[in-house]
């Protein structure tokens, strides 16, 4: 094995056997800092603010820019090429159907509300995939372009557990509202606030969380698939190899810390409110003292969501190894990864606690130093030269590719 050095990275060479081609190893890397992004991220949050939320799509472009540059692959940096027109066309459609929903809603329009909620699950594939045609078709990377070739019907074929979630609701829905007992009328003056629900009825519902877990991470799966086997460069298809029983023990493995945090933080909660309570007994409620207790309010919902951090940090560090440990590009390229959970688990804790603590102020650096530690994790392994490879991406792109990807597509997903 012979390593090269070069000003922007290191290549190495692995010799291969039986007289094939050698596979050159390219180690990705970030160039950006916290301190430049920072700069960005003041200047969108500031215009965000004054334009009342309008600023939003040219922010997002700043960004998406700013990370691509500073991302290099074979020592080569990605481009974000998307028409800020599209963007902006983007943002404003999903302001004008959330209005619009907003509005029939607060009118009490229900007929309207229930439509925008069927339009919404039936359009939900079209705006993804439309999003994904648009991210992809504005990535370059040496002058050649990525491309998301999935068919409408491989789109919705892949959605399917967006329906099943549907139907699985309006079946619980139904079946709760045939079981459930309403309260018989009496003469006495204390009236039921809920149904009576015989235990079938939570049964059912208990399943369809399941379900619906196990219809998200389905969803999840499909999604990450069809976007790795039909994101083309040049004529090349992506490669895949996870299954969906990854998928599942991953999502197990969070859910598994999340509810065991939850489960400890309740005790603590339920110790601190049963001596506040014991200590006030007997005597005259104050307003501090109803304070108190709606800012513990909050301070638990809050505290839920901080305590779900880690099982979403490792939720995201382990996705993010399986996938990259079994993609490639066709049989001329594959990627390997060595990002450590525990690592990106704490570097994801400490990142909150300091951007609580700066009232938001380090969530740039917390942005770079997550993606940081993520993209230099991976290695891009090209079989073959890579001059030689990517004259041949470009010879296979052409025009048309180029004319489609410009064609196609909004930004309506952020």
């Amino acid at each position: 094995m012979n390593t090269d050095s070069s000003p922007l990275g290191s290549i190495t060479r692995i010799d291969t056997r039986g007289g094939g081609p050698d596979i050159e190893a390219f180690p990705l890397e970030f160039s950006g800092s916290g301190g430049e992004f920072f700069r960005v991220w003041i200047v969108n949050l500031l215009l965000t603010i004054v334009t009342l939320g309008f600023y939003t799509p040219f922010a997002r472009r700043r960004t998406a820019q700013y990370f691509y540059s500073h991302t290099l692959v074979a020592n080569s940096p990605l481009e974000f090429t998307a028409q800020q027109r599209k963007m902006v066309f983007g943002f404003l459609l999903l302001v004008v159907i959330y209005v619009a929903f907003k509005l029939a809603a607060e009118t009490g329009q229900d007929a309207a509300v229930s439509l925008f909620l069927l339009a919404g699950a039936a359009l939900a594939p079209y705006f993804w995939a439309s999003a994904m045609r648009f991210r992809l078709g504005a990535t370059r990377w040496r002058g050649v372009r990525l491309q998301f070739a999935a068919s409408w019907a491989e789109v919705y074929k892949a959605s399917w557990p967006v329906f099943a979630l549907a139907l699985v609701w309006i079946a619980v829905v139904a079946a709760f509202a045939v079981l459930a007992d309403a309260a018989p009328a009496s003469g006495t003056a204390v009236v039921r606030l809920l149904p009576k629900v015989p235990p079938l009825a939570w049964l059912l519902v208990v399943g369809a969380l399941i379900a619906s877990v196990l219809c998200l991470i389905r969803l999840e799966f499909n999604y990450k698939s069809l976007l790795v086997t039909k994101a083309h460069i040049g004529a090349q298809a992506g490669r895949w190899k996870p299954a969906y029983r990854d998928f599942v023990r991953i999502w197990a493995a969070a859910l598994g810390m999340f509810l065991g945090g939850a489960l400890l933080f309740a005790v603590l909660v339920g110790l601190a409110v049963g001596g506040t309570l014991a200590s006030i007994s007997g005597k005259p409620m104050h307003v501090s003292t109803i304070i108190a207790f709606v800012v513990g309010g909050i301070a638990f919902i809050f505290g839920l969501f901080l305590i779900s951090a880690p099982a979403r940090a490792y939720r995201e560090a382990r996705m993010f190894q399986l996938v990259w440990n079994n993609v490639g590009v066709s049989t001329v390229a594959r990627f390997k990864c060595k990002l450590r959970t525990r690592r990106f688990v704490w570097l994801r804790v400490m990142n909150m606690f300091l951007t609580l603590l700066t009232l938001g102020f380090y969530r740039p650096f917390a942005m770079v130093s997550e993606y940081r530690m993520k993209t230099e994790s991976v290695t891009l392994h090209v079989k073959g030269g890579l001059d030689q490879l990517v004259g041949q991406l470009v010879r296979q792109q052409g025009g048309l590719g180029d004319a489609l990807a410009d064609a196609v597509g909004l930004d309506l997903v952020g």
